[in-house]
C-alpha cells in the first residue's frame, strides 16, 4: 500500500478496526452505526470528487485522458461523466431507458 493516500490508508483501517471488535453484538452495532451515515459520506465523497474533477479541467487545463488516468481504471469518457456529475446510478438508468426505448 505504499502508492495509497495516507487518508484511505487511515479509512481501510478503521474498517479493519470493526473487524477487530472481539464481541459479535458490539461489531455488529458499531458496523450499523457506520452504515447509516454511508450514504451521507459517499455522497459527500462523489461531490468532492467531481469538484475536484471540474477543476482539475477548467483550472488546471488538464485533458479527459490526464484527469482519466489520475482517478484511476476509468475512461476518458466516465472521467467526462464524473465531472458532470453523472453518476453509476444514473448512468444505468438511462441505458435503462434507452433500452426500453430501443424495443
Amino acid at each position: 500500500m505504499a502508492d495509497v493516500p495516507e487518508e484511505v490508508k487511515r479509512l481501510l483501517e478503521a474498517i479493519d478496526a470493526f473487524e477487530a471488535i472481539e464481541d459479535p453484538a458490539e461489531r455488529t452495532s458499531a458496523v450499523s452505526a457506520a452504515l447509516k451515515k454511508w450514504p451521507d459520506y459517499h455522497a459527500r465523497l462523489r461531490q468532492l470528487r467531481e469538484a475536484s474533477v471540474r477543476t482539475l479541467r477548467d483550472e488546471q487545463r488538464k485533458t479527459w485522458p490526464e484527469i482519466a488516468k489520475i482517478i484511476g481504471d476509468v475512461t476518458p469518457e466516465r472521467a467526462q461523466q464524473i465531472g458532470k456529475g453523472v453518476s453509476t446510478a444514473a448512468r444505468a438508468k438511462a441505458k435503462k431507458k434507452a433500452e426500453r426505448e430501443a424495443k
